[in-house]
This record gives C-alpha cells, sequence and structure tokens, in this order.
C-alpha cells in the first residue's frame, strides 16, 4: 500500500474518533418500521398496530424496489419508524442530540410523544435536541414520521428528473456533549469554520470561527485552544482564547494564523490534509473537541483559459454521481460510496459533480483525502412552483454549512434547468448567489442551462454559467458541438463556461454498428453503440476548447428514473458508463479511462455487439500504452488509422470470417505488454441489415 494512502486512512480515522467530553454512537440499529397510506390519524395508527411493525436497520428507504422497476408506479407517502432505548441516567447532566444524515423527504420526530423536531428535505442532515424529553434510566420511544410526497414548497417538487426515495436511508447518532459544547445544531454543522486566504507556496492565511453555546443558566469561564496539526501529527501553530460565555444564545469565537511553507493540497497529485482541532476547557476541564481538515488550496477559474489549482493550470475532466443503487435505492453505506469513488478514481477523472443535490458527508470527506475537485449543489431542478423560495434558501444554507470545510468543494450548485418563470427563477437564483456569498465568500456558485444560450432570462445570476449540452441525442447532430462552443468564444469571451452535461443514453442489450450522427431518443432503441460514438466525438472537441473551464459527462452510473420508460427499460437513465448494479463497464468507460487515467489500457470496443451486421467492418482499440497490433483469427491486420485522440485507433476494412472471428489487440514496451481479446460471429448473407436492427429494436437483446 502506497504511504500516501496510509496516511489519508489515519487521516479518515482521525476525523472520525470520537471527541474528548463528546460522545457520539451509531444509532442505526433496532428500528421498526410502517409504511402508510394511514387512513386515520397516522400517530394513533403507528402507536397503536405494533403488528405491522417490521425490523429495520438504517440506512432504509422503502422505495428500493417500487421506484427502479416500474415507471409511476411507486410509494409516495407517509411511512413511521420507531426505535426504543433507555438512556443512561449520566446522561441527565449533558445535552442529548439525534443527528439524521438524511431522511426522505420531510420529517417529524418524537420522543415520548412530544415532537422534539422537523425538517424540510431529503438530502441535508438535520439535528433534534430531545434530553428534556427523555426518561433516563427508563425505556424512551423515538418515532419519526418520514413523507416523500412531492410538495410544491420543498426542494425538488416533483420526482421527475431522479425519484426522491423515502425512508431514513442515511446514518443516524446519538451526540452526547457537555452543557458548555461546541455548537451542534447549527445547521448540524460542525460548529467550526475553517477560511483560508493569501494561498501560495510561501504562506497562507487561516482563519478559524468556533461557534460555542451554553445551555446551563449562569454565565460560565471559558477557554477555547484551536491547534493545526499536519499529518504527522506535530502541531503547526496553535491558538488559546479566553472567555465568558453566557447562556443566551451561540457565541462565535476566532482564531487566525499564519502558516509559512504550507504543504499545498494539489488535487490528486497530492491530496496533503492538516487538521483543526478546537478543544473547549470550563475550569480546566476539557468540555469539547472538534476535529475538522484543513487542505490549503487555491481556486482560480479564467474564462477562456481554463480552471487552476495553486495557480498551476489544472485538468478538470469530470463525471457526476447520481448516488442510487440497484436495489439499495439510495440506503447506501460506506462500502457503496467506496465503490463509486474506486471507479471514479479508476477511470481518471479529476473532479466531479454530484448531481443533483446533496451527497453524504463521507464522500465529501473522501473526496477530500483523494484528491478530487468537487461541485456540491441543491435539488433546485426541473421545474418551480412559486412556493420554495424560502426551503430553498434553507436548503442551500444547510449544504454550505455542513460542507463548510472541506476542501475538495471548489463551487456551490444553485440551480439546474428551472426556467419558467423566468423572472421569478431568475429572483431566486440571485437571492441564492447572495446568500451563498454571505455564508462562503470564498467560494464560486454556478447555475446550469439546457438551452446553450448565454443571454438566456434565466442566466447570469452566479459566477459561473453551466451549460447542459446534448448534440446528437436531444439536438441536431453529433458535430454541431464544437460550433456552439466557437460562437460563445466569439460573441462571449468573458464569460466563465462550464460543460456541465453530456452524453446519450445507452442499454447494453441494444448494439448495431449502422449508426449516424443523430438519434432519435423517443425511439425503444438505445445502441450502447452510438453513445461510444457520442463520447468519441464530443471529448476531444471538449479538450481543445479553453473557453470550457471544466466539463463533465453525464453520468458515471445509470440511476432510476421512476416517471419514464426509456429505451425499451422501465424507470431507468442509462447515460452511465456504468450499469446501475455497477456490474457492467461500457465501451465508454474505457474511452475515457484510455485519455484520462495513466493505468495502462488496452481495450477493444463493441465486445457486446457480438453478432454482426456486415462482413467487412471496422474495428475500433483504445491504447495509451502504444500503437496497437490487431489479429483476427491469428492474422494481423497492419497498421490502424489514429482516431479523434492519441488513445483512439481504428482499423478499417476488416474482412470477418464466416463462424466465429477471434479478435486479439495487443500494445505496450518490450519488456511489458497489454492484450484484450473478443469474439464476434458473422453469419454470412441470412443477417440482412435493415432486417437485423429492426429486430435488435424490437426484441432488445440476443
Amino acid at each position: 500500500m502506497k504511504i500516501r494512502t496510509i496516511i489519508s486512512i489515519f487521516c479518515i480515522l482521525l476525523l472520525s474518533m470520537p471527541a474528548a467530553a463528546r460522545e457520539v454512537t451509531s444509532f442505526c440499529s433496532g428500528w421498526e418500521f410502517m409504511k402508510g397510506p394511514f387512513t386515520a390519524d397516522a400517530m394513533a395508527a403507528a402507536r397503536k398496530f405494533n403488528s405491522a411493525w417490521q425490523p429495520v436497520t438504517i440506512p432504509h428507504t422503502w422505495n428500493a424496489d417500487d421506484m427502479q422497476k416500474k415507471a409511476s408506479s411507486f410509494y409516495a407517502g407517509e411511512a413511521y419508524y420507531r426505535k426504543h432505548f433507555t438512556p443512561d441516567t449520566a446522561m441527565a447532566a449533558k445535552r442529548v442530540f439525534l443527528r439524521f444524515e438524511g431522511v426522505g423527504s420531510c420529517a417529524q420526530v418524537y420522543v415520548n410523544g412530544y415532537l422534539v423536531g422537523s425538517h424540510k428535505g431529503a438530502y441535508s442532515a438535520f439535528v433534534c435536541e430531545i434530553g428534556k424529553q427523555l426518561k433516563y434510566g427508563q425505556e424512551n420511544e423515538i418515532i419519526v414520521k418520514a413523507d416523500n410526497s412531492a410538495r410544491p414548497d420543498v426542494i425538488p417538487v416533483n420526482h421527475v428528473l431522479f425519484g426522491v426515495y423515502g425512508g431514513i436511508y442515511r446514518p443516524v447518532w446519538l451526540v452526547v456533549t457537555d452543557p458548555c459544547s461546541i455548537a451542534v445544531d447549527d445547521c448540524a454543522s460542525s460548529g467550526v469554520y475553517i477560511t483560508q486566504s493569501d494561498v501560495s507556496q510561501k504562506s497562507a492565511a487561516i482563519g478559524v470561527k468556533v461557534k460555542v453555546g451554553n445551555d446551563t443558566k449562569a454565565p460560565a469561564p471559558m477557554r477555547l485552544e484551536v491547534s493545526v496539526y499536519d499529518m504527522e501529527g506535530r502541531i503547526v501553530c496553535s491558538d488559546s482564547r479566553s472567555f465568558t460565555l453566557s447562556p443566551q444564545g451561540v457565541r462565535s469565537v476566532a482564531s487566525s494564523f499564519r502558516l509559512s511553507k504550507p504543504h499545498l493540497w494539489q488535487g490528486r497529485e497530492d491530496p496533503y490534509l492538516y487538521k483543526v482541532v478546537s478543544r473547549l476547557y470550563k475550569d480546566g476541564r476539557q468540555t469539547d473537541e472538534v476535529v475538522q481538515p484543513l487542505g490549503v488550496r487555491k481556486y482560480e477559474i479564467k474564462a477562456g483559459d481554463g480552471f487552476y489549482l495553486n495557480g498551476r493550470r489544472y485538468p478538470m475532466h469530470g463525471v457526476t454521481r447520481h448516488q442510487d443503487w440497484w436495489g439499495l435505492g439510495s440506503a447506501l453505506t460506506n462500502k457503496e460510496h467506496d465503490f463509486d469513488l474506486d471507479r471514479i478514481m479508476e477511470i481518471g477523472a479529476t473532479t466531479v459533480r454530484f448531481a443533483h443535490y446533496q451527497q453524504s458527508d463521507y464522500i465529501y470527506s473522501r473526496c477530500d483525502t483523494l484528491g478530487l475537485v468537487i461541485w456540491a449543489e441543491i435539488p433546485f431542478v426541473n421545474r418551480v412552483s412559486g412556493q420554495e423560495w424560502d426551503n430553498a434558501h434553507s436548503q442551500m444554507r444547510e449544504l454550505i454549512r455542513q460542507s463548510f470545510n472541506h476542501p475538495s468543494i471548489y463551487v456551490w450548485g444553485i440551480h439546474n434547468e428551472v426556467y419558467h418563470p423566468h423572472g421569478y427563477t431568475a429572483a431566486l437564483t440571485q437571492s441564492l448567489h447572495d446568500l451563498c456569498k454571505t455564508e462562503d465568500p470564498d467560494r464560486y456558485t454556478v447555475s446550469v442551462n439546457g438551452y446553450g444560450s448565454v443571454d438566456h432570462p434565466v442566466n447570469g445570476n452566479t459566477d459561473i454559467q453551466g451549460m447542459n449540452r446534448y448534440y446528437g441525442w436531444y439536438e441536431r447532430k453529433l458535430q454541431d458541438m464544437e460550433p456552439w462552443i466557437e460562437k460563445i468564444e466569439r460573441e462571449y469571451p468573458w464569460c466563465p463556461l462550464i460543460l456541465s452535461e453530456y452524453g446519450a443514453d445507452a442499454n447494453i442489450a441494444h448494439q448495431t454498428e449502422l449508426l449516424g450522427d443523430a438519434l432519435d431518443w423517443t425511439s425503444p432503441f438505445y445502441p450502447e453503440t452510438f453513445q461510444t460514438k457520442t463520447h468519441e466525438e464530443h471529448w476531444p472537441v471538449i479538450a481543445r476548447h479553453k473557453q470550457i473551464v471544466a466539463s463533465y459527462l453525464w453520468n458515471m452510473f445509470d440511476f432510476a428514473v421512476p416517471t419514464s420508460r426509456r429505451g425499451s427499460v422501465e424507470a431507468r437513465n442509462m447515460k452511465g458508463l456504468m450499469t446501475i448494479d455497477r456490474k457492467i463497464k461500457k465501451d465508454s468507460y474505457y474511452w475515457y479511462k484510455a485519455n484520462w487515467s495513466k493505468e495502462p489500457v488496452v481495450y477493444i470496443t463493441q465486445r457486446r455487439n457480438n453478432i454482426r451486421e456486415r462482413r467487412t467492418t471496422t474495428v475500433t482499440v483504445y491504447s495509451n500504452v502504444g500503437t496497437p497490433c490487431l489479429t483476427l483469427n491469428g492474422r494481423n491486420l497492419g497498421t490502424p488509422k489514429r482516431g479523434n485522440t492519441d488513445v483512439h485507433y481504428i482499423f478499417e476494412n476488416v474482412r470477418l470470417d464466416d463462424g466465429e472471428n477471434r479478435l486479439q489487440a495487443t500494445a505496450g514496451t518490450t519488456g511489458k505488454q497489454y492484450s484484450d481479446i473478443i469474439s464476434w460471429s458473422y453469419n454470412g448473407d441470412c443477417n440482412r441489415a435493415a432486417d437485423f436492427v429492426e429486430h435488435k429494436a424490437a426484441h432488445g437483446s440476443w
């Protein structure tokens, strides 16, 4: 194992260790579940019918099956979770909180029948203080009402772009603190806010603001000590402040440091993390401690030139990620998050857009240690109702405060493809931008438009303009991507532009070698080969235009869209480079791995298109280890033509034999060779091309 990996793991362990005088324990086991709909009073029904409760373990969603298998046939409504526990009598002198990482999508929390908190929004964490409602040394009942019905006052206001899975689908934690502590309930944040400015290899100015609260009835003499540690555990700098903490409200205590010759956080190349430890003392006794990461870095976006990290131009090779898995929905463990990140790292991506909502804090933390530069956003998508203003602001504030200290985050996403009415949408976007700049003036903001026009009425209200473009799929032809970029370069050279989505769907059961420059996405036939062609055409165009400061292919993984049927599959968006069950890597996955990754790649495309329509055909090989040698049934096929990038090799006019055809590609150095082998079948003139494609479209697979 590499030393950097060991250090990263050690850092994660440090950040997850329980702090002195603060107890954080998992509250995920021992739950029971009851799904509605309820015809009578829901709370009364939940408390009365004990036989209806089913044992579950958190994370849990009731939509893991129905949101993924049949379009527009899923349960969205009320359900209840119940847990009994007996708190130790020692807790009576403490503050006791429940921290929910995610409940879809609206929640009410009851302790022994008393409402202790509520929350609107499926994707951000929230905290309920429950200590005053607990009976210590006795059994207590916790009931959580969850409801994922679409509501006009809660974003997203519908289930159209993606399904909002119902349930307590992320972990729950029991947090116990001293009465004088670092704030737990400041939008469920860490209570610690780290800022940085004037970052260079010579020095960096670091500010740390800690919010502290006093739950007693009298002022308390306190001392706050803030220390910065390097990855070897040495104190780099420290500050101590004494003050009197009144019992009214929350107080902010600020410290500032100047790091000399800081070790910079340099993306995947060197994701170096310091840690900031905030310790609170009362009468010489430590009452609380919070540990947060510090990655010292400077992000800059220069229109027409690109993205800069610490003064160096940085390649923004981006993917997007929806969180749901086949059979699990959104109820994921860290194992699934790690798997997704491993695939993202393997492909060679340097940046991730976590769309279209706040994702697990664990995954943001892992991006800190992996060096992935990330875009985090709220689920203000697709439609407006005119009633979501307050909730959009609330979710934006929660995202920023909860994720404030992740050095990997460079931009806050405000909206995605939200339009009519233009005036309301523009005003709400501008107001959210202002909120971002008030909460966090040092990061960028971005909104996303699907029309591709810089002067669209809802644009121009954030620092960066994102554009979703699907040439050849939803509009025009594949070749129209470059003229669109060139037009923006000519007319809007000042515009910092991100290509926030591009791609095409691919049903791996649909295959053909008969392709044009556009595909009708409303048809039932979604050939994988067209997705491959789309990415082969578009990535080279993106790569040679600096006007695009970052790009994000849509999507890393197939995901559920429970309101539609596309490409002969129910409830699925198939633009992923991998299938929703994460078992199959499509050809386009290897296209990007060959172009982006430093790992050796030799890959022959169209392995699933193995019943061939033409005797004389073309073979494509991706190789980032030199020009490949290709053989067909042992015969050398000569020198290939170079394709759209320097890893793209095309063997033209390859004549197949009747029956089985074994293709082998080999490339590499003298000392190390890499190869790939696939088999195709050709059955002669019995396969008339037009009939063949019609049969594939009708039947989907072979």
